[in-house]
């Protein structure tokens, strides 16, 4: 196992971001640009650190980090199934936030919805809908509610996950 520190929330650094040890802590010169293109390059690194290492553990400060994670396991040609343990569905689009946030987005991203800046930059095939378990999701924004009821992503309670998925799949957790 291997444990990789991403201090950065939406793409601006973190100080004081504490993470198990020993671990290596991603650190790339990134863009004066956009949140979105620093993303794509932050978690392009990302991406590139998990295809080089077995049993990847990544802690991060935004769940963006999905969109570098699985990339790298594509990169290595592992092709997982997705958990995403959240109380909010991560599932807008720029058409469907009220506030923009583009840390409510990563879940649509990784599934080829609404903004793909981040996903193109880190080399994302984006997943289908079928290789998608989102647990507990409880907190669903108007908008949202409805392109996850819409979907093809199997949502259940935390109680249900086993059933949820695939067991002869490799997954990811989230």
């Amino acid at each position: 196992m291997a444990i990789l520190s991403v201090p950065y929330f939406m793409g601006e650094a973190m100080p004081g971001f504490a993470v198990p040890q020993p671990n290596h802590v991603l650190t790339p010169e990134l863009p004066d640009a956009s949140p979105t293109e620093r993303m794509a390059v932050l978690y392009g690194s990302v991406a590139e650190w998990v295809e080089e290492h077995e049993r990847p553990v990544v802690y991060s400060g935004d769940c963006v980090v999905i969109i570098g994670v699985i990339a790298g396991l594509q990169a290595g040609g592992i092709h997982p199934t997705l958990v995403f343990f959240d109380a909010h569905g991560d599932f807008h689009t720029w058409d469907t936030s009220q506030s923009g946030f583009i840390g409510g987005m990563p879940l649509a991203m990784a599934t080829g919805r609404g903004e793909q800046t981040v996903v193109i930059g880190a080399g994302l095939s984006p997943l289908g809908d079928s290789s998608v378990v989102l647990v507990d999701a409880r907190d669903l924004d108007r908008g949202e509610d409805v392109a996850v009821a819409a979907s093809g992503i199997t949502m259940c309670s935390v109680a249900e996950v086993a059933g949820a998925v695939d067991d002869r799949t490799p997954l990811y957790v989230h």
